[in-house]
């Protein structure tokens, strides 16, 4: 880890310390020579990390680590762009999750938008995201109060997508598919991206829709798919 955040009971932890040459990947090499149960990589940020933590999940090894995307299925193309070959991506990596905190609406002050004011498009992905009719919807926004600091929000909530791999995603990957096809695909099995799921938080009132579309917006292409 760099650095060790929380001290936990049970586990195993060794801070990185690059300048003495405590590496991720040196570390890492450390870890396999203890038989672990469960590897925890803090970050995979270099070809060398990637290739000893791809080799670790393909001896039997539950591999966790953490890696920049912008979304799930962006880690797929990540490892690759690090160096490691599309079949071993494909025989090593289960699933993958993305997650963004956004704010969540101020339950003081919480009014109803009305559906005037949301675009048809907005309403309609909102329905599909929660299999409803657009007449169902409720969405909420905060007005503003002493409690929320005249922000209309309080706290936050997190908005997910898991990318589960399946076999033919793994022959995909092996043959080096695109990422719209990728994409394609996983949404054809019932992938639900951070938009999706930020919809989901919508209908169920826990945030607004500007601040959905404020966290959703700046990756658009993962969310307009054939």
């Amino acid at each position: 880890e760099d650095p060790v955040e929380y001290q936990m009971e049970g586990i195993s932890q060794i801070q990185i310390n690059s300048p003495i040459g405590l590496t991720f990947s040196r570390g890492l090499r450390s870890i396999l020579r203890h038989d672990p149960d469960i590897i925890l990589v803090g970050e995979i940020r270099d070809h060398e990390t990637a290739e000893i933590a791809i080799r670790s999940a393909l001896t039997g090894h539950l591999v966790l680590s953490t890696l920049h995307t912008n979304d799930s299925i962006g880690a797929v193309n990540r490892l690759i762009d690090m160096g490691i070959d599309p079949f071993l991506v494909a025989s090593s990596l289960y699933a993958s999750i993305a997650q963004r905190l956004i704010r969540r609406v101020c339950t003081e002050c919480a009014e109803e938008t009305p559906h005037e004011q949301i675009p048809e498009k907005i309403l309609n992905e909102i329905a599909d995201a929660n299999d409803c009719k657009s007449s169902e919807i409720k969405v909420m926004h905060g007005t503003g109060c002493p409690r929320c600091g005249n922000t209309g929000y309080k706290g936050r909530v997190a908005i997910y997508e898991f990318f589960l791999m399946d076999e033919m995603l793994e022959d995909m990957i092996t043959r080096s598919a695109t990422t719209v096809d990728i994409r394609n695909y996983a949404k054809k099995s019932g992938f639900k991206n951070l938009r999706q799921d930020g919809w989901r938080k919508v209908f169920s009132g826990q945030t607004s829709l500007d601040e959905v579309l404020r966290i959703t917006t700046s990756f658009d292409i993962s969310y307009h798919i054939d």
